[in-house]
């Protein structure tokens, strides 16, 4: 007796280690085209040619899954930014380079994955612990940057710490902004830069025109 077509996907037998990457890489691509919002069970699963079932064997909670999605995209940026950062000799220069390279739209298809985070973090704990470590992180690469230049002689001393919160406030809001064309024609560099200056006591323009 003949049955109907079973036109689910049916995955390739791999070794389990092998499956989760291939899951958890899916689940990478998919927040990379369509926002950490986009990352559902269906759509992890038609990404990764698997049935849902067995997505959810490997991430039996999507909350965990959203969470480790971001952390792994929110750490390579910053891994990236560093390395182009700190090859930057002059801290001055140093610092500019993380301002433009944070501001500069080539990490176009991050920004929107920070935004749905910072949303959707509000009802997913584990993200909300994601978002905590990844902005630690973070705040202690600006930080770097600035102890570097003040303790160089090249800016004024200051709070670093408090400088380095409002760096990414400053960031984040008008990453945001960009993203629905709110603000355009205002530079962000320049609007960043001038505020910092200001706490660095270094010369109108250095940062940013």
């Amino acid at each position: 007796m003949s049955t109907p077509q079973d036109d689910r996907p049916r995955a390739e037998r791999i070794p389990a280690a092998l499956r989760a990457e291939q899951i958890y890489e899916a689940a990478q691509e998919v927040a990379l085209e369509r926002g950490l919002a986009g990352v559902t069970l269906r759509a992890v699963a038609e990404r990764a040619g698997v049935a849902s079932a067995l997505v959810a064997h490997y991430a039996p909670s999507m909350s965990e899954l959203v969470a480790d999605t971001f952390r792994a995209i929110a750490g390579r940026e910053l891994a990236e930014v560093r390395a182009h950062v700190l090859a930057v000799r002059d801290p001055v220069a140093r610092l500019r380079t993380l301002l433009t390279t944070m501001l500069d739209g080539t990490r176009n298809d991050v920004t929107p994955v920070w935004v749905d985070a910072w949303g959707l973090g509000r009802r997913n704990p584990d993200l909300a612990d994601a978002i905590a470590e990844e902005m630690t992180e973070w705040h202690a690469a600006v930080v770097e940057v600035l102890d570097a230049g003040i303790n160089a002689g090249a800016m004024t001393p200051a709070d670093t710490d408090l400088i380095a919160s409002q760096v990414l406030a400053m960031i984040d809001g008008l990453n945001a902004h960009e993203m629905v064309d709110y603000g355009r024609g205002a530079s962000s560099l320049r609007l960043i830069g001038r505020a910092l200056e200001l706490e660095l006591g270094l010369a109108d323009g250095t940062l940013g025109q």
